[in-house]
């Protein structure tokens, strides 16, 4: 493998469109919270998994095997199955943006703001992208390529470029016109108010958007088993980092900033922010149609996407099956290797997950509300990647390492330390109900992840008492 085809395959693995309109909502302070992710977030677990990845590559398993063989396979099993399904909360997330420009194609983008039509869709279009899975798993790298190229980085280059024409033809820059009462993003001098560059923290609440900012970057530990297959992985495996995060920062930011450029701070709503820029950009030059096409796009790199990872996580929980740490019924696949019951499992949890969307009024706080227990589940997998790459350093510090983080046991101690801090941060402020989002009852936003958080952690560890106790009575 060349540098060149890393780089391609960490930023298509991480980059994507979903977290444009997130970025937007805070405006010009996102470039903060986007310093903060890459420094303190993307690369350490960069460099962590790299080494993980690298040494544990013969044995495969990804992250269930790096904390087995720091703990216990238990733990192991925990790690991997939080992996698992955050990849599940994720899925209404990610369809959730396909949905609404669905209905920008049919010439309906109001249903984009109705719970009952966007649950429906993201439940219809799951199960077609898990039947496509299933049907045609050969296909899946070449739809992951082709839906990255065009359902991704066409539009972001159009919408950057519209932004660039919107600025030079002298349009309204939207940012310029941020409500004053929104003082954490904006501040008013002598009367005139202007957007902030540093956000200005009145409370906690303020700052809730950075845990979710912070899983746009996530994913790169999937790729770390990539970095033995590097001519030099010691030294090319950090440029290829470097430079994707590089890529990711630069392309997700301007992108961000170009929906800022365009749609007013009222009008960016997270599940159609991007159809929304482009509907009221391509509307001032008479080109509407060209939303419609926009929309197309959109919808086949949702999809490409849902399919290249509806069959890809569930792989690493089919070892732990293999490993006696889940019932044998869900280590069964078909005649293409596939883990069906996996898979058809995770389908029924996505669909209970989706019809979230039909009880709550607001479709940007489910739409948050999904996102952040997304966000708590992966955190609780990073936590123990940390203490893994860590623990693994003490206890097996003579085993052989193709690729090392910078530095030695120190350089370990301070990449895993400083990643294991962040996403610690990040992990309480999950818990908190953001400032910037109408929510009518923060109890229930509170309630719902602590709740929701116990619940998917308990599974795994009961599983496995389960395991136990009837290992001990076979």
């Amino acid at each position: 493998m060349t540098v060149m085809q890393l780089i391609l395959m960490t930023t298509a693995a991480v980059m994507s469109l979903r977290g444009v309109p997130l970025m937007s909502q805070v405006e010009l302070t996102m470039f903060v919270y986007m310093a903060f992710a890459a420094v303190f977030f993307l690369i350490p677990a960069a460099l962590v998994s790299a080494e993980l990845g690298t040494t544990f590559a013969d044995q495969g398993g990804g992250v269930y095997t790096w904390v087995k063989e720091a703990y216990n396979k238990r733990v192991g099993f925990v790690a991997v199955f939080m992996q698992w399904i955050q990849n599940i909360v994720w899925y209404p997330i990610t369809i959730t943006f396909g949905s609404a420009a669905i209905f920008y194609i049919i010439g309906m983008p109001e249903l984009a703001s109705n719970g009952k039509y966007i649950g429906g869709a993201t439940i219809i279009i799951y199960w077609i992208s898990t039947w496509i899975s299933l049907k045609a798993p050969t296909k899946i790298p070449k739809l992951s390529s082709v839906g990255f190229i065009w359902g991704t980085m066409v539009p972001l280059v159009i919408l950057i470029g519209l932004a660039i024409y919107w600025m030079i033809d002298k349009n309204p820059i939207a940012y310029d016109a941020i409500p004053a009462a929104q003082t954490e993003i904006a501040q008013t001098i002598n009367g005139i108010t202007t957007p902030r560059f540093i956000p200005h923290l009145t409370s906690i609440g303020s700052i809730v958007f950075l845990s979710t900012i912070i899983l746009l970057f996530s994913g790169i530990e999937a790729l770390a088993v990539h970095a033995n297959e590097l001519d030099k992985p010691k030294t090319q495996y950090p440029k290829a980092i470097f430079i994707a995060s590089f890529l990711c920062f630069v392309v997700l930011g301007v992108g961000a900033y170009a929906v800022s450029v365009i749609l007013p701070y009222d009008k960016i709503e997270l599940d159609s922010g991007v159809m929304d820029a482009f509907q009221m950009g391509f509307a001032r030059y008479d080109l509407s149609w060209l939303t419609n096409v926009m929309a197309v796009l959109v919808v086949i790199g949702c999809a490409a996407s849902v399919i290249a990872w509806i069959s890809g996580p569930s792989k690493s929980l089919l070892y732990t099956a293999k490993d006696n740490e889940l019932p044998k019924f869900m280590a069964v696949v078909d005649k293409n290797g596939v883990q069906i019951n996996i898979i058809l499992l995770q389908g029924v949890i996505v669909t209970i997950l989706c019809s979230l969307y039909f009880f709550m009024e607001n479709v940007n706080v489910a739409f948050f509300l999904l996102s952040s227990l997304n966000a708590t589940l992966y955190l609780v997998m990073y936590v123990l990647m940390y203490l893994a790459g860590i623990r693994l350093r003490k206890t097996q510090p003579d085993l052989p390492r193709p690729f090392k983080v910078p530095g030695g046991k120190n350089g370990m101690m301070l990449f895993g330390g400083v990643g294991f801090v962040a996403v610690v941060f990040a992990l309480i402020l999950c818990f908190i109900p953001p400032s910037e989002l109408p929510i009518s009852s923060p109890t229930f936003y509170t309630v719902f992840l602590i709740v929701g958080t116990l619940v998917f952690l308990l599974i795994p560890i009961l599983i496995s008492k389960y395991m136990k106790r009837y290992d001990v009575k076979k």
